[in-house]
């Protein structure tokens, strides 16, 4: 039987709680890479499969578990497709500290006279049974959209509240959780995760 434990190679509590949402109608309990005591891995890497990937490795490779990683960022059309890989960094560029805050302040100002407003989410799942896995699982999610000109909607995270999509009609911020899990860039690439998990892993 496959093991139930899978550590998440991120200390990110909102990332923990949708994937744990998502994953665990698998059986699978996913274990904070910070709580077994790993430190996060280098992401040297311009894509995020590649950071996803070198993520699940090391905390694989620490723990001697099987290894879930996610790798996710804003794309905007107009910044060539960054700040991508760089998302959780975004604002420090421009003084700012570190924080989702300060991310999506620093964006809208950069934004404020840019007409195409075109963006995309996306999130790239890398699943490992061991370190060395010659065959990782890879699951790639994207939502595209709009980004707003000033926030909406208290919920989620990152970049929620100007992430507009417009299949419905709200920011991601605006959305009920149960919604906003189904469809967005993570949730979409979950459940690819579980459909491969299932046919690879669970069979």
């Amino acid at each position: 039987m496959f093991p139930m434990k899978i550590v998440l190679a991120s200390n990110n509590a909102g990332k923990l709680a949708e994937l744990q949402a998502m994953l665990g109608n698998l059986g699978m309990e996913l274990v904070r890479q910070a709580d077994l005591g790993i430190g996060e891995a280098e992401e040297p890497f311009r894509t995020f499969v590649e950071n996803a990937l070198a993520k699940a490795r090391h905390a694989s490779r620490q723990s001697g578990l099987p290894a879930l990683a996610d790798d996710a960022g804003l794309c905007v059309d107009a910044f060539g497709g960054l700040p991508g890989v760089d998302t959780a960094f975004y604002a420090t560029q421009f003084g700012y500290e570190k924080s989702d805050d300060s991310n999506v302040r620093a964006l809208l100002e950069q934004m404020s006279d840019v007409d195409n407003r075109r963006a995309a989410m996306v999130s790239t799942l890398v699943a490992l049974r061991s370190a060395d896995d010659p065959e990782p699982l890879i699951a790639v999610g994207r939502v595209a959209g709009e980004i707003t000109r000033e926030r909406r909607g208290a919920g989620g995270f990152g970049f929620d509240p100007v992430m507009f999509i417009p299949e419905f009609g709200q920011t991601f911020a605006e959305l009920p959780p149960e919604v906003k899990n189904a469809h967005s860039h993570r949730g979409r690439a979950a459940a690819r995760m579980v459909e491969l998990m299932r046919e690879r892993w669970l069979a």
